[in-house]
């Protein structure tokens, strides 16, 4: 039978390897991961600020999204998912060429050999061109470095931030995914992390709690009231996180198969749950539903499935979903009053609890309840599953191995980073750009309202004066930006 003419062959556009599905898919999955950055990121975090910090809170986020591109396509993609270097880390070098792009998608370090040497598994080679491989990842280092974001958020340096985001790339975050997801040691050893529990959300969460201590405590004025300027906005950000999450895990396969449709579905059921259940938490000991705190049980949920989306049962992701509900939220309600290192250090979106204590639950979990049918569809080490599936205590030891290494190497490399930048630039503003927010540090605002953290200054102020048509308002030209109504 014929190929139908829709699937055939067609140089030099379409070559043989291509599978038109595929790579549709997964353009689509990379613009909806970019797109849980710009704009939603971008949004929640310039609405769950003090109106003060909208401006530069939603600029660190576009900031970090423009400058990661940039970075990844010179050196950061092939030290991620590249030659291998180190058994943590991969050879740098650009994806740039015509060349490279325009081949066939490749993982050269992902190899899986027997120990004597014989090929077990053959490299990651997804049906589609390396840009959209590139492009794909992109996606997911960005995203790593906004989340980080939200630690330091009401008080960090622009100028520290912009140094920061193109050295943490580097130096942290390729290494987490090389080691991952790229053929690094941690890969073939057999850790689990479908899609980011571990590189992305306890690297997050654990680097951010870093960079919090290093850069130093919002004011106090600030740190006891940092209510949202804009709540309906936040959830629009936040819904935005949430449906992108589509792409974030269905899309972890390099594929529109099996794998994908079953990610998709556990990531959805997940977070409702955690939801829900943090909203009864609310309830239960605080009489009423928090919306923000519904915002942070869905946050846990997404971050506790991403680690086993394709690789659990949909029971198994109700099950994740109530302890994603429950656990970060005892640690952020009760255990942080009770620490007197959590009360030290001011990690202004709890990152720490949402993103860092939920990646560490998902990645248990996910040793646990991995179901040995649907790891055989994706994982690279034949014969890996959960616990609970006669996995063995091995698959905790190696998920509990592979927390540590993330830990370990993000506190050791943030730590070094923020020391580095210091000598050359503040890492927090001074107190006197604190107190008035974004006007101080980009010369903007948000609303055209005269309120918390502008620089009041009577004889800026427009004076509005009633009068008969002969006369007009007087106006100074270097006033303050918008109307001030003065009663």
């Amino acid at each position: 039978m014929a190929t139908p003419i829709a699937y055939q062959a067609n140089l030099p556009a379409v070559p043989d390897w291509l599978n038109k599905g595929d790579n549709g898919w997964q353009l689509a999955a990379a613009t909806l991961v970019g797109m849980q950055s710009m704009p939603g990121l971008v949004v929640l975090y310039g609405s769950i600020v003090k109106k003060k910090w909208a401006v530069n809170s939603a600029f660190m986020a576009l900031y970090a999204f423009a400058a990661a591109l940039i970075v990844w396509v010179l050196v950061g993609f092939r030290m991620a998912f590249g030659e291998r270097l180190l058994p943590f880390w991969g050879k740098a070098g650009p994806a740039l060429s015509q060349g490279y792009l325009v081949g066939r998608a490749r993982m050269l370090a992902t190899p899986h050999h027997f120990r004597n040497g014989t090929l077990e598994k053959g490299m990651e080679e997804p049906f589609y061109p390396q840009a959209s491989l590139v492009y794909f990842e992109f996606t997911f280092a960005a995203i790593t470095l906004i989340l980080l974001a939200g630690s330091v958020l009401g008080r960090m340096n622009i100028k520290a931030w912009m140094a920061f985001v193109p050295l943490w790339l580097i130096f942290s975050y390729t290494v987490g995914a090389f080691s991952l997801w790229g053929g690094g040691f941690l890969f073939h050893w057999g850790v689990i992390d479908y899609s980011g529990g571990y590189v992305i959300h306890l690297a997050s969460g654990i680097s951010g709690f870093t960079a919090a201590y290093w850069v130093g405590p919002r004011l106090k004025s600030d740190r006891e009231r940092f209510s949202p300027n804009n709540i309906l906005l936040m959830l629009t950000g936040a819904g935005l996180l949430w449906l992108g999450w589509s792409g974030f895990n269905g899309g972890a396969p390099y594929a529109a198969n099996i794998t994908s449709s079953v990610a998709v579905l556990n990531t959805h059921v997940c977070a409702a749950t955690s939801l829900l259940t943090w909203t009864c938490l609310d309830v239960a000991f605080f009489g009423k539903p928090s919306v923000i705190g519904a915002v942070q049980g869905m946050m846990t949920g997404l971050v506790c499935i991403t680690p086993g989306a394709g690789l659990v049962q949909t029971w198994a992701a109700i099950v994740m979903g109530i302890l994603a509900g429950i656990i970060p939220w005892i640690s952020m309600m009760i255990l942080h009053k009770k620490s007197a290192l959590l009360q030290k250090v001011d990690d202004t979106l709890a990152v720490f609890h949402t993103h860092a204590v939920a990646g560490i639950l998902g990645g248990l979990l996910t040793g646990l309840l991995a179901e040995p049918s649907l790891c055989r569809l994706i994982l690279p080490v034949p014969g890996s599953k959960g616990t609970a599936y006669g996995g063995g205590f091995l698959q905790l030891v190696k998920q509990v191995v592979g927390a540590l290494f993330i830990i370990g190497w993000n506190l050791v490399s943030t730590t070094a980073i923020l020391l580095a930048i210091a000598r050359f630039t503040p890492l927090r503003m001074p107190d006197d750009q604190l107190m008035i927010g974004d006007d101080a540090a980009h010369g903007e605002e948000a609303y055209a309202l005269w309120g918390d953290g502008e620089r009041y200054d009577a004889t800026r102020q427009v004076t509005m004066m009633l009068a008969d048509d002969s006369r007009h308002p007087m106006r100074d030209t270097n006033t303050a930006r918008g109307l001030t109504i003065q009663l």
